[in-house]
């Protein structure tokens, strides 16, 4: 692959990557990265860094909230790709299972806490492998990427550049701001944690259940 375009997906893998204390330190040379990326047009790298730049102006917990409240808290807007194609459903594991091989294969061993089809960690992937990979991967899951991007542009979010980015480097249809909203499901609250216990019906005189 191509130097620059290695180095524009690490620079998109951690965009999208939590905004702790290292990466808010690495912003300047995240944003120099971009604008260094023949791969994007320029309308494209200005989207990138207005995003890098959001990041490094906002105070660190604001930052941090704001991606946790975007980002892990439903599937429409979530990073592990997997989610939203196969949800919880038990089509997931052998499907994670598949891509950490794909990952092993390559001489590469996943390190961190995510999950092997967290998009940021995908991205680590692809900037170690040829462009003709990087295209196929990325047009397999571009329209993820592209409902992703929607969403996003929906809400307002700068976080909208990297899927619309992606979809570039994939040479794929980009986002469209006027498509259709999807219907609310109530699949996207499943975030929210289950009551432990079952508080009993008014007329059941039965004691609540205590825990074992």
């Amino acid at each position: 692959m191509r130097a620059d375009h290695a180095t524009l997906l690490r620079a998109l893998s951690a965009l999208l990557a939590y905004p702790d204390a290292e990466l808010r330190a690495a912003l300047p040379e995240i944003a120099a990265a971009v604008r260094g990326a023949s791969a994007l047009d320029a309308a494209a790298r200005d989207d990138l860094v207005a995003l890098a730049e959001e990041i490094a102006g906002l105070d660190a917990l604001e930052a941090e909230t704001r991606y946790v409240d975007l980002f892990d808290r439903g599937r429409t807007t979530s990073l592990n790709l997997f989610e939203h194609v196969h949800g919880d459903g038990r089509e997931r594991g052998p499907a994670m299972l598949e891509l950490r091989q794909r990952y092993l294969d390559a001489g590469l061993e996943p390190r961190g806490g995510e999950l092997p089809d967290h998009l940021p960690v995908l991205l680590e992937y692809l900037s170690c492998r040829d462009e003709a990979e990087m295209r196929e991967m990325l047009g397999d899951c571009a329209h993820i990427l592209r409902a992703l991007g929607n969403t996003l542009l929906r809400r307002g979010s700068r976080y909208a550049a990297v899927p619309a980015a992606l979809l570039a480097l994939a040479d794929a249809p980009g986002l469209d701001p006027d498509a259709p909203t999807p219907p609310p499901e109530d699949i996207d609250r499943t975030w929210e944690e289950r009551p432990a216990f079952e508080a009993p019906m008014p007329d059941d005189p039965r004691p609540p259940r205590r825990a074992s």
